[in-house]
Parts: structure tokens; sequence; C-alpha cells
């Protein structure tokens, strides 16, 4: 295609190609200071639905190596998203060398803290809210398990903020960049923020797995212990390749929650989360 872009996000290489150039700038722009790979893993291909639709009413269809045939097409608009959307996809339906969960991560003195729930959870704001007091941020889509090692591998791409998730993140970093409000979209409004440099620049080192949480946004605080066995069966559901990895996924999942215990928490705002977050982190 016309205009392409590679970037290397932890340890997997993207190579995303448009028909327009105005993804392809954007995505330049906000990644300008991540890597690029020595040969992408996958390809993403924002193309027009129809040979007319890259002129009169831009329509962007995502394809690539793997491809949801049912998947709506985008508005140019909304294109950044379409090549978030597009790598994320990739990566979800190829990926065979980690154990994905669809994940927030962060890490402190090589210790990894990874959360997982339903959309709207607070994975996200969450994960950048800890971020914004000193832990690592290593992603908010997925949490990449190796499974010879048990190790947690950063994946830390663009921050996909939500909502009212948008303003609680950037009240808690004011300096970050931001990409453009995408409002509208399937899922509501959305603004891409770019991670910290600490999280560039450490993205190739792997971290220990040690407290898994359940969050849950919108409720009164309270923490409960998840059994190892319930923990097991919640992130088989997280995850986008446990099946298709046959035994190593079952090996890696079982390692993980026997090595990382769990916590379901409620939390009404961001700062009770937060709270709720230190004082487990302190009981480990």
């Amino acid at each position: 295609m016309k205009h392409v872009f590679c970037v290397r996000i932890g340890p997997i290489g993207f190579r995303v190609g448009s028909d327009w150039p105005e993804p392809i700038a954007l995505l330049r722009e906000l990644y300008r200071y991540y890597p690029a790979p020595n040969l992408p893993d996958f390809t993403v291909r924002l193309e027009a639905t129809r040979p007319w639709r890259r002129w009169v009413r831009p329509s962007i269809r995502i394809a690539g190596d793997y491809i949801l045939p049912e998947a709506a097409p985008l508005p140019l608009a909304q294109g950044l998203l379409a090549a978030e959307m597009g790598m994320n996809l990739q990566l979800a339906l190829g990926g065979r060398r980690y154990l994905l969960l669809h994940a927030s991560c962060v890490e402190r003195d090589g210790r990894a803290l990874l959360m997982t729930g339903e959309s709207g959870a607070g994975k996200s704001t969450l994960a950048t809210l800890l971020a914004a007091r000193g832990w690592r941020f290593m992603g908010d889509e997925f949490a990449l398990i190796d499974p010879e090692t048990g190790l947690v591998h950063a994946f830390p791409r663009l921050v996909s903020l939500k909502n009212a998730g948008i303003a609680a993140a950037v009240a808690a970093r004011p300096e970050a960049r931001l990409g453009p409000l995408l409002a509208g979209t399937p899922k509501g409004d959305i603004r891409h923020m770019v991670p910290d440099a600490i999280a560039v620049g450490a993205m190739d080192e792997p971290a220990e797995p040690a407290l898994l949480l359940y969050p849950r946004h919108g409720f009164a605080a309270d923490v409960r212990p998840v059994r190892a066995s319930e923990s097991f069966v919640r992130l088989t559901q997280a995850s986008t390749n446990y099946v298709a990895m046959g035994e190593a996924g079952f090996d890696a999942l079982a390692r993980l929650v026997r090595r990382a215990p769990a916590h379901a928490i409620d939390y009404p705002d961001g700062a009770s989360a937060v709270r709720q977050v230190e004082a487990l982190w302190q009981t480990l």
C-alpha cells in the first residue's frame, strides 16, 4: 500500500499500510519514540471498502494477515482507532508465541499486577492512574505470558481511554501526549494516550506475575479473595488464544494462578481503586 508505517510494541512487530495518509501520519506522531521491528510479525491493512470510497465518504475496512469478515467498516475520521483495532486483531487471532490475556498490566520492583474484567471495568484508566504514581505501565490491551518462563512481557501500545475515563486519566497525567478525540465510536468517546518514557524505554523487560485483580467500577469499595480455581476459569475466558495453544496454554495458565494470588475489587472512583490496590500490594 502507498502509505506504510512499521512499529515494534514490546516483542511484537507490526507493518501498517493504508489507502490514506492521515492514519499513518497519526501513527508516526504518536509512536515516534518506539523502535521499528527488524521484521514485522503481522501486517495490518486499512483499505477502502470500495475504490471510490477512498474519496467519497471514505470508509475503512480493517484487513491484514487475519480478518473478521463481519466487522463493520469505520469512517476515515476514526482511522487511528481502525489501525489500533487492526493491530490488536492480528495479535489476538495470530499470536501463538505467548499466552494472551485481555488485561491491563503495571509493574513495580520487577513484579507485575494484572487486571482483567469486562469492558468498562476501568482497567485502562486504573493502569494509567497507577502509572502516574510511579508504577511502570506494561499495557492495557494484552498481557503476554511466556509459556516457558511464566514471565509477563510488556505490550505498551497507546492507552485506549473511553468516556469518563478520559478526563480522569488526563487529570492524572496532564503532560501526556494525546491523540484526537474520537466521538461516536461503537464504544463511545475514545482518546488515545501515549505511555510515558519509562514504559517505552523498559518495554523489553519482563516481570514476575505477583497479583491478579478483577476490578469492577461503579460500586461501593469492596475487596474479595478469588480462589485459584475460579481465577483459572475467569482467565480462560479472558484469553484470546488459550484454546489454540493447547497444553502449553493450560500449563501457562495453571502456573500463573498458582504463583499470583487473586482478588476481586469493587470501587466507586479512581482514587478509591488506587488505595485498594496499594493496600493489597503491601500484603504480598
